[in-house]
């Protein structure tokens, strides 16, 4: 096998691997957390003043909370992803939400009021016990932090999605046209999309590929 340091160029030294031993760094991920938190902020903003304080607005609101309190607080990466796509993926999946309310309609609604209000609540509960499991390990973009699979990550491997394909259901069944259907079925696929990128990064460490074996739904216990 040939030596990539043959000729003296020590990959180490290149723009490349500096640039994520950058992104490794406490006070660089720290801030990148701040900044990409801050849509959050606005968006919990807009969802008080356009949906008022019912009850799937106060859940998201909180869920919005918490993300930002934990993402505020978390552990910095061992390793991120290098590959462009996973990023624009997880930048895309995201804030996917931000970039078409505004082509969300009224719609109808296709479930009783008792129906829709409990899917929130069990999308908060199912958010606030996923994220509390996942404690300081937290990020969008697929990076390796402290592998967790206890509590909420010992029934699924991915439930925080879990949380936002419930609550997506919710608003589908409170607000039901064809348009808004599309939308939320776009943000869950991408969500889709976004779980298998992470599995394939992670799964790299030999002990994620261990916790694939074990627990073995990603999503919704004995479905999918």
């Amino acid at each position: 096998m040939a030596n990539s340091n043959a000729c003296g160029n020590d990959p180490r030294s290149s723009p490349r691997a500096s640039g994520l031993r950058s992104i490794t760094d406490p006070r660089v991920d720290r801030a990148v957390a701040v900044v990409a938190s801050l849509p959050f902020v606005y968006m919990a903003y807009y969802r008080v003043i356009h949906d008022g304080l019912d009850v799937p607005c106060m859940a998201m609101v909180l869920q919005y909370a918490l993300l930002i309190t934990t993402m505020a607080a978390r552990r910095p990466p061992v390793r991120v992803t290098t590959k462009p796509l996973y990023w624009a993926t997880a930048f895309v999946a995201t804030y996917w939400s931000f970039m078409t309310p505004r082509s969300h309609r009224a719609g109808i609604a296709i479930a009783p009021t008792w129906t829709t209000h409990a899917l929130a609540v069990a999308s908060l509960v199912i958010a606030v016990f996923a994220r509390l499991s996942l404690g300081r390990n937290i990020g969008f973009v697929p990076a390796q932090r402290s592998i967790v699979t206890s509590y909420a990550y010992s029934i699924v491997r991915h439930p925080i999605y879990t949380a936002i394909f419930v609550s997506l259901t919710g608003v589908v069944l409170r607000s039901f046209s064809p348009q808004n259907l599309l939308i939320l079925a776009i943000g869950a696929g991408l969500f889709v999309v976004k779980t298998f990128m992470e599995e394939d990064f992670l799964g790299e460490d030999a002990t994620y590929a261990r916790y694939m074996k074990v627990v073995r739904w990603r999503w919704i216990p004995g479905l999918a």
